[in-house]
């Protein structure tokens, strides 16, 4: 069992995060540092956010005991059994064209998976919205905890009875290394409130996890990569928005009549309430929203340094503790 055994390397690597630095020369072999499977079927030179993940492999190294190489090795199907030599498989939904599963694909991945393998599927939660172009979910994190009918029906022929649910607030993915938010204080007046009490409450996230023989072996996320890449100056690449619902008084009156051209859609959230999301023709932001409870608040869009640095760090922390979660579970 290959994979088991990588796990339990990893294991001990992170219980003796010094050994490198302490051991004698000649005594003790420093570990071979652990590969990253990156799936994609398209050109390698199109692929969205190609510093992305050695970005984060190389955080990963220096904050953890994980020491992970930090150029995955790229995969262009399931169908390889070279699957089995790499206990995590990172995929970005936008990096695979197409989603159907051959026989051979659905044989590998489940003998992957249940022998302790683990994937983790980038921008595979989009609301309605974004689903008419796939490059629309890469560029918003909007969620409505529900994975990618794509996604959903490929791990439905791998395991038919199994189901995506979401990962509660207490989860452990949550808080296996980095909990909680990273400092707020640098954030504007304007959106630190909805960020801390609304958007990325104690610092979590909309994660939906596939349980295979009693642990959670696919997790599925809007996307997150945006926020890992740096560039070999050690800057984030990239300018990441603030997204954040806005109510004044007067404003539940003046929406429930206000016209729009595009496609109202019902959103479903973490309690199973539904939201009503509206949207603009043309435009695939949602404009404005009339919530469960009876009120209606628009979405209003900020963007600073300050802002998109930390995003940048969130993203990077939520990413960590993914792959922390999966190789200490």
């Amino acid at each position: 069992m290959k994979i088991l055994l990588t796990m339990i390397a990893l294991l001990a690597s992170l219980c003796s995060v010094a050994q490198d630095n302490d051991a004698v020369a000649g005594n003790t072999a420093a570990p071979q540092p652990v590969r990253i499977a990156q799936m994609m079927t398209c050109d390698p030179m199109m692929r969205n956010y190609p510093y992305a993940l050695p970005s984060l492999l190389e955080e990963l190294s220096a904050k953890t005991g994980i020491k992970a190489d930090p150029q995955p090795v790229i995969i262009k199907s399931f169908e390889t059994k070279d699957i089995l030599k790499y206990p995590f498989i990172y995929v970005n939904f936008a990096d695979r064209e197409n989603w159907e599963l051959s026989p051979e694909e659905i044989k590998n991945l489940r003998g992957y998976l249940d022998r302790g393998g683990f994937i983790f599927i980038d921008a595979g939660i989009n609301a309605e919205f974004l689903r008419e172009n796939k490059i629309f979910g890469q560029q918003h994190s909007f969620a409505n905890w529900q994975v990618c009918p794509e996604v959903e029906k490929a791990f439905k022929q791998i395991y038919p009875d199994a189901n995506f649910r979401t990962l509660k607030r207490t989860h452990d993915v949550f808080h296996c290394f980095y909990e909680g938010l990273p400092d707020s204080s640098t954030l504007p007046d304007s959106v630190r409130e909805y960020t801390v009490n609304e958007k990325w409450p104690e610092g979590t996230y909309s994660l939906l996890g596939l349980n295979v023989k009693g642990r959670v072996a696919v997790i599925v996320s809007p996307i997150i990569s945006m926020g890992w890449g740096k560039d070999s100056f050690g800057r984030w690449i990239g300018a990441i928005n603030f997204r954040v619902k806005e109510g004044v008084q007067g404003l539940d009156t003046r929406l429930k009549t206000a016209a729009y051209s595009g496609t109202k859609y019902p959103v479903v959230r973490e309690d199973g309430k539904k939201d009503m999301v509206y949207c603009q023709a043309g435009d695939i932001r949602p404009e404005w929203v009339s919530e469960a409870e009876g009120d209606w608040r628009v979405f209003r869009y900020y963007n600073s340094t300050e802002i998109s640095d930390f995003a940048h760090v969130f993203y990077t922390r939520l990413g960590i503790n993914i792959f922390v979660y999966a190789f200490t579970q």
